[in-house]
């Protein structure tokens, strides 16, 4: 890797922590269930995931920007799995279960909808 590539992956894991911690700090989400922001910053990774992937960039620089610098620094799975290892240990079972199946679910739904987005306008 040389350190033009390097650079990219900075810049982009750089905007992806500041706007993770943003979401994951100072944005309010109320719904009618439970889910927390390190599950909405997942779900909006997601998004751009599948907007990313319709897009098909070819470029080797812009897949370092935003495929792994930005995305790489922006989702977080281990928050996520610390998440239900809390719900775990404080035997909140059947709200783990839900919590898991929400987040992959609306998360997978996210992606689609981005990747389904691109393709109807491009």
């Amino acid at each position: 890797m040389d350190f033009k590539s390097i650079v990219y992956v900075l810049l982009g894991s750089t905007v992806g922590l500041v706007l993770r911690m943003f979401v994951k700090y100072k944005v309010t989400i109320k719904t009618g269930f439970y889910i927390n922001n390190t599950s909405v910053v997942n779900i909006l990774a997601s998004l751009f995931l599948g907007i990313l992937l319709a897009l098909n960039p070819i470029n080797q620089n812009l897949l370092l920007l935003f495929y792994v610098g930005f995305l790489g620094c922006f989702s977080t799975f281990s928050s996520f799995i610390y998440d239900l290892f809390v719900l775990f240990q404080s035997k909140q079972f059947v709200r783990l279960f839900f919590h898991y199946i929400e987040v992959i679910l609306i998360s997978f739904l996210f992606f689609y909808l981005g990747y389904y987005l691109i393709q109807i306008f491009i």
